[in-house]
């Protein structure tokens, strides 16, 4: 047993102290293996998981998640401490120095008029701050490892800070209808699928935008409404004594359009 004082509370000194603990000898073997890599899928199923209880609006599973992504990034602090480049209070003084290089108008003697004037302030300090020099640099930015969807966002609004948008959603309207009929010609000779796809999803996303929607929400709010569809689907599959695998297409279209209509009216 390693040495360690068990306490009726703990601080974030002491979750340092217990991950240091796992991954020394004599700790957790499983902990002393792991390496940015390995666990770089936790760190972003964690940050979705905190997500999740925001959106369900509850402060005890939100305090148990942010505690979880907090466990990552003290993970990932401790494994450069032991490399000896930097550790937690290197993180923090970073983060501590950004927070009051980018707020002049709180930390020094910027004058603003409102959250417009600072968001734009943060924008030109965030590009100087990474020795960002021309647009392009700030699209390139945009990370890689973001959702596909809310990454194009990103980049789409970048772009738009240049001059580079349309007028209104007529513009990203067209373009949709265009890369519907560009991928439907790449289908059918059977080459450049992939990257038409590709641009009409960015499309999509670019007609959200100008709607001011959220295309990440967007889609999910489609997947649940599948699966509730689905769900029914499979029941009403169920009280036939049938399976959805032993019915034709035109038995399951019949199902779907039923599901449909009985969702529908049960929202309206």
């Amino acid at each position: 047993m390693v040495d360690f004082q068990h306490k009726d509370s703990y601080n974030v000194r002491d979750l340092e102290e217990i991950v240091r603990l796992l991954r020394a000898p004599g700790g957790c073997p499983w902990d002393a293996e792991q390496t940015h890599q390995s666990i770089r899928r936790n760190l972003l199923e964690e940050a979705y998981e905190a997500a999740e209880a925001i959106d369900e609006e509850s402060p005890e599973h939100l305090r148990e998640e942010l505690g979880d992504v907090l466990l990552q990034v003290v993970l990932h602090a401790r494994m450069e401490q032991e490399a000896g480049r930097f550790d937690l209070d290197g993180v923090a003084d970073g983060i501590c120095k950004k927070l009051i290089f980018r707020h002049p108008h709180v930390f020094g003697d910027v004058t603003v008029s409102g959250t417009g004037e600072v968001l734009s302030n943060w924008e030109a300090l965030k590009r100087e701050e990474k020795g960002q020099q021309t647009h392009t640099d700030a699209l390139e930015a945009v990370a890689h490892a973001l959702p596909a969807l809310w990454r194009a966002e990103k980049v789409q609004k970048k772009a738009k800070k240049a001059g580079f948008d349309w007028p209104d959603i007529s513009g990203a309207m067209d373009k949709l209808s265009e890369e519907l009929s560009e991928l439907r010609a790449a289908v059918e000779q059977g080459s450049n699928v992939e990257e038409e796809l590709g641009d009409l999803l960015f499309s999509v996303v670019n007609v959200s935008r100008f709607l001011k929607l959220d295309a990440e929400g967007a889609l999910n709010g489609a997947t649940d409404k599948f699966i509730r569809r689905f769900r029914r689907v499979e029941q009403a599959a169920a009280a036939q004594n049938r399976t959805l695998e032993g019915m034709d297409l035109a038995e399951l279209d019949k199902l779907w359009e039923d599901a449909k209509s009985d969702l529908n009216a049960e929202t309206h």
